[in-house]
């Protein structure tokens, strides 16, 4: 049986439509210096891209 990788699984959101969404990089620290349209875009979640899809489904199977 394949084993679910958690790691992947907690920075992933699957909705109930079946889309995946991601955190969008680079928001946990050294903000000050960036532009606040820059932080403001970095803010939310956005969608994996369907080459993400074949990477969710080797390290999450059952998802």
């Amino acid at each position: 049986m394949e084993k679910t990788n958690k790691s992947v699984t907690k920075r992933l959101k699957i909705t109930r439509t079946g889309k995946i969404l991601r955190r969008k990089g680079g928001q946990n620290h050294f903000q000050a210096k960036k532009s606040r349209a820059t932080q403001l875009n970095k803010k939310g979640t956005t969608a994996f891209m369907n080459a993400g899809k074949e990477y969710i489904s080797r390290f999450a199977p059952h998802i």
